[in-house]
């Protein structure tokens, strides 16, 4: 297929170049139908604006592209930020876009990467597509992603060891005598059972009919977490313990227990995920299993930019940190 311009967009919505222009930028006001015509006849011919034209002669740029599912969760801002601080050294910039885990707006961002001709693009989000990553093969754009895929030409992966961190959570709750866990994951657009939530299950199944459990999902993030401890105890389900997807919602979740005047962990146990730098902080200190931001984000920097770089590349192992928010499992659990 040929490249599509400006001017068949403009043609196949019906309307002038000039408010392509505005839709796409953005800029000027513009009748909501009529921006619906130019998105559709945009996705149609998959369209995607240059807006680097002087890489036309000399390929792409010295620019990265990172696409995350949420900016203001601390492990991705984390992830970002040592990607930016490799890549600056290295005379690269990386431009970055956030999804709020909506596979449309990951698509968006994608087109959006692809205009501007970035030499490489990392997704590192969790309603990843198949057909985002055809698209990113056939076109030849490196591309990392985090978590095991099928091969794809210039498709990397990143593996975590997100599960074995999630058993280890599951274990050591379990060996402190915790028989009824509960556990707070965030809305996505594929579904809760990401592969940590998936983890916590079958964590839980491992111990067969010990463990009373239950899953709930909120929005990611503070407020999330509260509103997650709220529907646990509205469900009438009384939890010794609770682990969370990430830190970002298990600080909701302690907040919301102290309104509840259930102290942590004399009353209930607390465990977050990725060890952000707050986790040290809050108070109680979070007990969480430790992601390397740093080391992350340098990977995905090398994977990006290294012609020798394997296909597959490991990072290391998902670690528990024990701190304050977790202990024995209390003989009484006070009631709210």
């Amino acid at each position: 297929m040929s490249a599509r311009s400006l001017q068949d967009v403009a043609k196949l919505a019906g309307v002038s170049t000039a408010t392509v222009s505005r839709v796409l930028n953005g800029i000027g006001v513009v009748k909501e139908s009529t921006k619906l015509r130019v998105q559709r006849a945009v996705e149609q011919l998959r369209y995607h604006p240059n807006m680097h034209a002087r890489a036309l002669a000399g390929g792409s740029t010295r620019t990265l592209g990172l696409v995350v599912s949420n900016l203001e969760n601390p492990f991705f801002s984390g992830v970002f930020h040592a990607l930016e601080r490799e890549a600056r050294h290295q005379g690269y910039e990386v431009l970055v876009a956030n999804t709020d885990y909506d596979p449309d707006r990951l698509r968006s961002a994608v087109g959006t990467m692809v205009g501007r001709r970035v030499s490489g693009l990392a997704l590192i989000v969790s309603e990843i597509a198949p057909l985002v990553l055809d698209e990113l093969s056939g076109r030849k754009i490196r591309t990392v992603i985090t978590g095991a895929d099928e091969p794809r030409p210039h498709i990397r992966s990143v593996k975590t060891q997100y599960r074995r961190g999630m058993e280890r959570v599951v274990d050591y709750l379990y060996d402190m005598g915790h028989r009824r866990m509960a556990f707070v994951g965030h809305h996505t657009s594929l579904g809760p059972l990401g592969e940590r939530s998936q983890a916590f299950l079958d964590s839980i199944r491992r111990h067969g009919d010990q463990v009373e459990h239950r899953m709930v999902v909120a929005s990611d993030g503070y407020e999330g977490g509260r509103t997650a401890v709220r529907e646990i105890f509205a469900s009438g389900m009384r939890p010794t313990a609770i682990a969370c997807v990430n830190d970002y919602m298990a600080i909701g979740v302690l907040r919301q227990l102290r309104e509840f005047n259930l102290p942590v962990p004399e009353a209930i146990s607390v465990t977050g995920y990725d060890n952000v730098d707050v986790a040290e902080m809050v108070n109680p200190s979070l007990t969480t299993v430790h992601i390397p931001r740093d080391l992350l984000g340098r990977r995905i920097f090398h994977l990006l930019t290294d012609d020798d770089a394997p296909q597959h590349e490991f990072v290391v192992e998902a670690e528990l940190v024990v701190r304050e928010s977790a202990g024995p499992v209390a003989r009484k659990t006070k009631r709210t």
